[in-house]
């Protein structure tokens, strides 16, 4: 019943950048704490980017702070990550998730109750 899709993803050269976009659906009304995770090939998936449900706070893993900015538009629904300065080390299938029990997204996958399928992202050097 609920759904998460992302999209953006692509081929960026180094130094390039890229906006994702994960749009919800079936959230029962509510907004929701949203977080954007990565897993590259032969690793684990790691957190990303976290957003409050009003969108006041944010949060970032130290490997894209400074260089990655999350943010949502309530009223269409959507969180959208904007990816600066990518580097090759950024390649990596990227998920959206949404967390129904607190208000800002924590760092820990498990905390996430809904996924998207991912969209991939690819950083030539």
């Amino acid at each position: 019943q609920v759904q998460l899709v992302e999209s953006g993803g692509g081929l960026v050269q180094a130094g390039g950048s890229l906006r994702l976009s994960c749009a919800a659906s079936g959230l029962a009304g509510s907004s929701y704490a949203i977080g954007w995770f990565r897993q590259a090939p032969g690793k684990e998936r790691e957190f990303v980017a976290a957003i409050s449900r009003s969108g006041s706070i944010t949060r970032y893993a130290d490997s894209v702070k400074g260089r990655f900015t999350i943010s949502r538009d309530n009223s269409k629904s959507t969180v959208f990550l904007q990816m600066n300065n990518l580097k090759p080390e950024d390649t990596a299938v990227y998920y959206c998730a949404a967390d129904r029990d607190t208000a800002v997204g924590g760092t820990y996958l498990n905390n996430y109750d809904y996924w998207g399928q991912g969209t991939q992202v690819t950083v030539s050097s």
